[in-house]
């Protein structure tokens, strides 16, 4: 059933044409990746379609019912928002009811009926909850208690962890994503990736996350020169149709280079067009020649490694720790950094990766240890900081001024200008000053001004943020081929495991090191997770045949005790259930406590039940 119809947009902007007369339908429960370089519009066309923005022509239409829910790539708020307070200015069904029940509470007395009504469908539709579920929620993004903290004050992860358990508490039929991924650790991309993955919802999302494409999408849209391009299948099956498109295109290129070397040879021999047939002959040659193209959209260009010498000591560090206000970050970590290492560092938000290179790089100081770096070394570091240029002067000045050629093999070495094409710069914008781009402009901008400088030392934390597909695809050729040792933060896992083939593990205080890349890392830990299980269960059942059969005089005392526990948690789950009708406060504490509880109480009920029934069964034995 078709929930959400597009006819002939079209969109200009700047004198631009972004779209041209683009249609397309989208049944309940499609999953959609919309894709496309930098800069066709991507972000542009959720905005249009979620009628943040007005379009030139054409029409948007939805199914009455559908309530469109919108995240979108940078989260806004006012400075004085908590999380709370941010969460309930949100936009919806759900929370516009709650909004008109508090406005009725100005005055109850006059709005008796209206608050009768409306109490009604809030108990209906199950609304007083949404307060608990955001909660519950960002519980399982790992963010406790933050309801009443300042926005201003979490981290850039944190934020769209907030984003998105609010978007979600409001249960939109459907639902766009502007690079949801952007700023979240793996695991919680994981999280979220599952969750939409096996949602109803009708979904588009946009997102240069490879793997979330395949493992959430069923269609690939493609924006490419201000027309749409619809694949079904996820984006390996879009990446294998490209392909055999591009074959199919290559072998027609071909056929028109042979027919046209025919024709030219008849063009050189000077024919007049003294009859009409020969007159559509040369049109026809015209025609052909404007057809010629280069089929092969990706870059042919062999990126080099460094030229710049590098010593047989590059860096070492020796029993190096990092605490920030009482916290431990990493303790007594010692590394030797030899040519030719692609090192990716994962971790959770906050666990420490981004610190650890300011200390490899002697941004900070380590507080206990070594940090030795080798004479010849030098650093291209794309750090957290120096994103945001603030510069007169203009895209082609700012990158010439660090060098005007650039080698990318033995052989071949290019102009800036043709490094900055390479990198989705094109011409048009070489000659706008740096001010005028926008925030993911800048930031790729100073990603390429690390790159220009020559490093024999690269160290990018989150370079795929802000890029799209074909860009990261450049950045991962680049690495690849780079002659000198390589640092990558990220947690995009199809970059990791084409630009790393050793990992450090950030977790609890400890940097843990890992031979392989990012699919290497979840196989192992599968594997490992597996011989735990099998290790346990071969436990267990020697455990059986050996232990006596019939309870012991302890357990039959805990047998009979059990179900009078059980009852007595069964009550207080229930209670905790029929406080959530109201988001005051009650004896049971605020409602972000009783929710912790609720959660504590299932699991300690599931553990005595299985405990219960363990007993029974052995009692059954005798």
């Amino acid at each position: 059933m078709n929930i959400l119809s597009v006819e002939n947009l079209s969109l200009t902007l700047n004198d631009e044409p972004l779209f041209e007369n683009i249609s397309f339908g989208l049944d309940k429960q499609d999953h959609v990746g919309l894709i496309g370089n930098n800069g066709q519009g991507k972000s542009t066309l959720l905005k249009v379609l979620a009628k943040k923005i007005e379009m030139d022509n054409g029409s948007v239409s939805k199914s009455n019912e559908a309530e469109i829910g919108f995240l979108q790539q940078v989260v806004s708020f006012d400075e004085s928002d908590s999380v709370l307070d941010y969460f309930y200015k949100s936009e919806g069904y759900r929370f516009s009811l709650l909004k008109q029940y508090n406005q009725l509470l100005d005055d109850p007395i006059k709005n008796e009926k209206e608050l009768s009504q409306l109490t009604h469908i809030l108990e209906k539709d199950n609304i007083w909850s949404i307060e608990s579920e955001f909660s519950s929620i960002l519980g399982e993004l790992d963010l406790y208690n933050v309801n009443n903290r300042k926005m201003k004050e979490l981290s850039g992860g944190q934020r769209k962890k907030v984003a998105i358990a609010r978007v979600l508490c409001n249960k939109p039929e459907i639902l766009f994503l502007d690079e949801p991924t952007n700023h979240l650790d793996i695991k919680t991309i994981e999280w979220l990736q599952k969750y939409l993955a096996s949602s109803t919802m009708t979904i588009i999302v946009v997102t240069h996350d490879r793997y979330f494409l395949n493992a959430v999408c069923n269609k690939i849209f493609e924006l490419y020169n201000s027309q749409l391009f619809i694949h079904p299948g996820n984006y390996n099956e879009y990446i294998e149709r490209k392909a055999k498109r591009l074959i199919d295109e290559q072998k027609y290129q071909d056929r028109l280079t042979t027919i046209l070397r025919r024709e030219v040879e008849w063009l050189k021999r000077g024919p007049q067009a003294r009859t009409s047939k020969d007159g559509n002959r040369i049109d026809r040659i015209k025609e052909m020649q404007s057809e010629q193209k280069n089929v092969d959209e990706k870059n042919q260009n062999k990126f080099s490694s460094s030229n710049r010498y590098i010593g047989k000591k590059i860096l070492e560090v020796t029993n190096i720790s990092k605490a920030y206000n009482n916290k431990q970050v990493f303790t007594d970590f010692t590394f030797s950094f030899t040519k030719d290492m692609r090192i990716g560092i994962i971790g959770d938000n906050g666990s420490g990766k981004s610190t650890l290179l300011d200390v490899i790089t002697k941004n900070v100081e380590t507080d206990t240890g070594l940090v030795d770096i080798g004479v010849n070394t030098v650093f291209g570091y794309y750090d957290q900081n120096g994103r945001n240029l603030i510069s007169n002067k203009t895209v082609l000045e700012y990158v010439e001024d660090i060098s005007d050629r650039i080698t990318l093999s033995e052989k071949n070495e290019v102009t800036a200008a043709r490094f900055l094409e390479l990198f989705n710069f094109p011409t048009k914008l070489h000659r706008l000053p740096i001010s005028t781009l926008s925030g993911g402009q800048k930031r790729r901008l100073y990603l390429l001004s690390q790159l220009i400088k020559n490093p024999n030392f690269l160290i990018l934390d989150e370079p795929t943020n802000d890029l799209d597909v074909a860009t990261i695809e450049n950045l991962e050729n680049y690495i690849e081929d780079f002659f000198g040792c390589s640092i990558v933060v990220s947690h995009d896992r199809a970059f990791l495991d084409r630009t790393c083939d050793y990992l450090f593990i950030i977790k609890d205080n400890e940097i843990k090191q890992f031979a392989g890349n990012y699919s290497n890392y979840l196989d192992a830990l599968i594997t490992e997770e597996k011989e735990k299980k099998q290790k346990e269960s071969t436990s267990n059942y020697k455990d059986n045949k050996t232990r006596k059969k019939g309870l012991t005089f302890k357990e039959k005392i805990e047998l009979k005790e059990l179900p009078d526990k059980i009852e007595k948690l069964e009550n207080i789950i229930s209670e905790l259930e029929n406080s959530f009708n109201s988001i005051e406060e009650t004896k049971l504490g605020t409602l972000e406590e009783r929710t912790k509880l609720y959660d504590s109480k299932k699991i300690e009920l599931e553990d005595l039940e299985t405990r219960w029934l363990e007993l029974l069964e052995k009692e059954e034995e005798n």
